[in-house]
């Protein structure tokens, strides 16, 4: 079973049971996961909140972030193995060096010597670092300490200066230090400290679905409503109209075959106004929450709206793909996880193409990939048709990576990094051609 980690997985430290999934978590209780590395983790079965608890150091120990995908099989009862395949251009992080009690080496540093709001000297000094063992990291020392630090590059020092050079190590200020120190973070660290950024910039700057829409929001319409479905709106390329005050129209412009428009209203009241029968709009929905069934109205929950707009940022979606659900009536968290399986074949597509580039990776370029070997080395991770339409993929432009040989062999004509390389920069170079439609800033980009 393939797994696709998400932002809440990771702030969890868990895993959501879907349809998809659920079968194979008959019972909660606890259970164990053990990795290809043959280490274990005891792990948290709740049915009940549809839930496997107890994966962040599963996370934190492989280096996952959001896309990256588990593929999970049942051993025996309780028991599971798991297999983790990292998405293709995340970055491994920094070696973590042991630290000793023992005096390291001088080291060269960067040392500011004076600063303006503009402008500021920098210099190279020759500095003993401070031994694991000797304290706390000192603090940045004021400016004025800053602008008098004498410079240390012009004669070396000898031998019973050590200490004094030692001593001057606090003058270094905050950015020097920051660029001298190596950094050590976790792949997954980043997710939770953009969480709370990414609220404020929100709440200040408010996305805005079409230039159609007013400039000033209707005072009946709840902040939160607005801003899921605005939000919603530009993630699966509605138009977003208010027609009245708590009333919002989700608009799919695409043609008098496919097009349609679904009428939401933030509360009953809203939905007594003559603009809620008196249009053409083809669908009506309450919003309300999952707990609440309005007599005489399908509903919209709002639960159901945020999972919808955290599925459309992992994979697209569409109004084409939403359409259906909307024509079934009301759309509550059952719908959503049946969209997330959509979204999880669609990721899993994606983490299959990148599982066979890092391995194809392990090999140089100019050589032949032999279809078995290849194969063997992925294991039962790809089955032999998902590896075939990847290789004929590659053999296709934009990639032009793979050549086809008589015996169902490749040549392999480019090292893996050298193709993500080349393909990153034809990227940019067509998106610097791009130029967005008048009027088509309300689809999703």
């Amino acid at each position: 079973m393939r797994y696709i980690i998400t932002r809440s997985c990771l702030q969890e430290g868990g895993m959501r049971l879907l349809k998809y999934n659920e079968a194979l978590f008959p019972e909660s209780g606890p259970a164990t996961f053990v990795d290809d590395r043959g280490e274990e983790y005891a792990v948290q079965i709740d049915r009940d909140q549809a839930r496997v608890l107890g994966l962040g150091r599963l996370f934190h120990r492989h280096n996952l972030g959001v896309n990256d995908v588990m593929i999970v099989t049942a051993l025996e009862a309780g028991r599971y193995g798991v297999e983790t395949v990292v998405k293709p251009y995340a970055q491994a992080p920094a070696p973590q060096q042991r630290e000793t009690v023992c005096a390291p080496a001088p080291e060269t540093r960067r040392v500011v010597v004076s600063s303006t709001p503009h402008v500021r000297e920098v210099r190279t000094q020759t500095v003993q670092a401070v031994p694991a063992a000797s304290g706390p990291v000192p603090q940045p020392a004021p400016a004025a300490q800053t602008q008098v630090a004498p410079p240390q590059t012009t004669q070396p020092q000898p031998a019973p200066s050590a200490p004094a050079q030692t001593a001057a190590t606090p003058v270094v200020t905050g950015p020097a230090v920051q660029a001298s120190t190596p950094r050590r973070e976790e792949r997954a660290a980043p997710v939770a400290a953009q969480a709370q950024p990414s609220v404020q910039v929100q709440s200040v700057a408010r996305p805005v679905a079409t230039p159609d829409a007013p400039a000033t929001v209707p005072a009946v319409l709840g902040d939160s409503d607005e801003d899921q479905v605005s939000e919603f709106a530009r993630l699966c390329g509605y138009r977003l109209e208010f027609p009245a005050p708590g009333l919002m129209r989700l608009k799919a412009d695409l043609g008098p075959q496919y097009g349609y428009s679904v009428l939401l209203a933030a509360s009953e009241d809203a939905a007594r106004r003559p603009e809620w029968t008196g249009g053409s709009d083809d669908h009506h929905l309450l919003l309300c929450a999952e707990s609440q069934r309005p007599a005489g109205y399908n509903r919209l929950t709002r639960e159901a709206l945020s999972a919808l707009s955290e599925h459309a940022r992992l994979a697209p979606l569409s109004p084409v793909d939403l359409r259906g659900y909307w024509r079934a009536g009301s759309v509550d968290l059952e719908s959503a996880a049946s969209v997330a399986e959509l979204v999880s074949a669609h990721l899993a597509q994606r983490g299959t193409f990148s599982f066979v580039l890092l391995t194809l990776a392990q090999q140089p370029a100019h050589s032949v990939v032999s279809v078995p070997r290849l194969a063997e080395r992925l294991g039962s991770g790809v089955n032999t048709a998902e590896l075939h339409t990847v290789l004929d993929t590659l053999t296709r432009a934009p990639f032009l990576a793979l050549t086809p040989l008589p015996g169902g062999q490749y040549l392999l004509r480019t090292g893996v990094g050298d193709l993500l390389g080349d393909l990153a920069d034809y990227a940019q170079g067509v998106r610097r051609r791009v130029r967005t439609p008048v009027g088509a800033g309300h689809v999703n980009a």
